[in-house]
């Protein structure tokens, strides 16, 4: 009986983007992954929400979301950009979705790219029962973690679930993490006043070894990709953030001693 190979194990995305110089250091290759435990009011990428694999409108034309690629298959793609990891300090970030929702791909896709000298990161919401994350840590370079709001019931008003695993994580994360880099959906409506964003920021610098928080303002990039699934946009037409407002809620996270950084 032959030996199961781990770079055999399956998984589901819906896209790849290379030469990106966001969603971590350097020059990155960024797999998107499909499924994910909330649902969030602004998600810019609603195709990402649901694990199946289903049809979207894109400019007039119905497209096909989602396909199951293999560990290897994706590390050949990353292979590709090496160079531009070992110039730039880059490498592969897993995002989604949420890459917690395929913890068993995500494992062994993070163990191929260590194993073959390519740095890593993930995206996530941090909403998983710590037995699922703690694995993938041993293989992961940076993690990105989004603290949405302290307040647990206007979480799950806005996102479908309530925060205090999301919370509990993020201690454990952050004294496991090689390294802890928290963000923040800044969006209208939700988050966007001085002292809820004050407060997030508060949290993160408990947090053993956090020294940044990025504030990612609100846009409308997913707005036609709802229109395209025949979803309702339901955080409605809130008014984008002006830079001064942005200038104020980095002023309020400043108070936290944390390093401070619009968008990343």
């Amino acid at each position: 009986m032959e030996m199961y190979d781990y770079l055999d194990t399956k998984g589901r995305i819906f896209d790849i983007q290379r030469f990106s110089v966001h969603d971590g250091p350097g020059i990155r290759t960024i797999f998107f992954l499909k499924g994910c435990f909330l649902r969030c009011r602004w998600c810019c990428n609603p195709e990402s929400q649901s694990h199946e694999i289903e049809q979207m409108t894109v400019a007039g034309k119905t497209k096909t979301i989602g396909r199951d690629v293999t560990v290897r298959e994706l590390l050949e793609i990353a292979e590709k950009d090496r160079i531009y990891y070992s110039r730039s300090g880059g490498g592969v970030t897993l995002s989604g979705g949420e890459c917690l929702y395929q913890k068993d791909f995500t494992l062994a896709l993070l163990r191929g790219c260590k194993e073959k000298g390519i740095s890593t990161a993930i995206e996530t919401t941090g909403f998983s029962d710590f037995k699922n994350i703690e694995p993938i840590l041993e293989y992961l370079d940076v993690c990105l973690m989004d603290i949405k709001h302290t307040n647990s019931f206007k979480h799950k008003e806005f996102t479908g679930v309530p925060n205090e695993l999301i919370k509990e994580n993020a201690k454990l994360i952050a004294k496991k993490a090689k390294k802890l880099i928290i963000r923040v959906p800044v969006i209208p409506t939700f988050n966007d006043t001085p002292e809820e964003i004050g407060e997030i920021a508060k949290f993160a610098a408990t947090l053993p070894g956090v020294e940044e928080i990025h504030l990612l303002p609100y846009h409308r990039l997913g707005y036609d990709k709802y229109m395209g699934l025949g979803r309702e946009y339901s955080i409605g037409d809130v008014e984008l953030l002006s830079p001064e407002k942005i200038d104020v809620l980095k002023h309020a996270a400043t108070h936290s001693g944390l390093i401070v950084k619009i968008g990343g």
